[in-house]
């Protein structure tokens, strides 16, 4: 995505009759703030003297996670750029048998790699998750909410990249290729949605009366 757009530029974009940036975009973006918020615990931690045994690691995960941001970054970028090509596809010319060979191919071979962009952003998501676990686990409990919501922007990032990868992959001809896509995704969401239930769970019961 453009980081030289401010928010109310990007909002005002989403917003509009545009169909990019849409909910793929934004699943990645999702990620994007899971990783920021858990940096921000992490820089919360680090320098704190009750939490020294842990600095080390923190300062290594915060590392880690401004990595993952910048990959989100790209990866909602990519999905702009991937259905753009969806749609270039579709704008070939069909008057011929040739023409609508060559057409369908395109919208096939576009269509497949807009479906591996949300793939790509589970796959991250699956990576982050522990990340942000050990952050709840050993991070300054101050910060727990902000964990919690990290790993909540992680299980919406994955629900709506798992959408996108379903819809794209209903639109492929090649049915054999769809089931392949479908699999890996259906695995990191089974994992990250039950994985994420039980983070928050521990964490919401943790600020309840005993």
């Amino acid at each position: 995505m453009n980081l030289n757009k401010n928010l109310q530029e990007y909002f005002d974009e989403l917003s509009s009759s545009s169909p990019t940036p849409g909910g793929g975009n934004v699943a990645a973006l999702c990620g994007a703030l899971a990783s920021s918020l858990g940096a921000m615990v992490c820089n919360l931690t680090i320098g704190k003297k009750k939490y020294a045994d842990v600095e080390q690691e923190m300062i290594s995960l915060k590392n880690k996670l401004e990595i993952y941001q910048k990959e989100f970054f790209e990866l909602a970028q990519k999905d702009n750029e991937a259905f753009d090509k969806v749609m270039e596809a579709f704008k070939l010319p069909k008057e011929s048998d040739e023409e609508k060979e060559v057409r369908n191919s395109k919208i096939e071979e576009a269509t497949i790699n807009a479906a591996e962009v949300p793939s790509d952003v589970m796959h991250k998501c699956y990576e982050l998750l522990p990340l942000l676990k050990t952050i709840a686990d050993k991070g300054n409990k101050n910060s727990l909410s902000d964990a919690g919501v990290a790993i909540a922007l992680t299980r919406t990032s994955v629900q709506g990249a798992y959408l996108n990868v379903l819809i794209n992959c209903s639109s492929l001809n090649n049915q054999t290729i769809a089931e392949e896509i479908r699999k890996r995704a259906n695995i990191i969401f089974e994992e990250i949605d039950k994985g994420t239930a039980q983070m928050l769970e521990i964490i919401t019961k943790s600020f309840l009366p005993a």
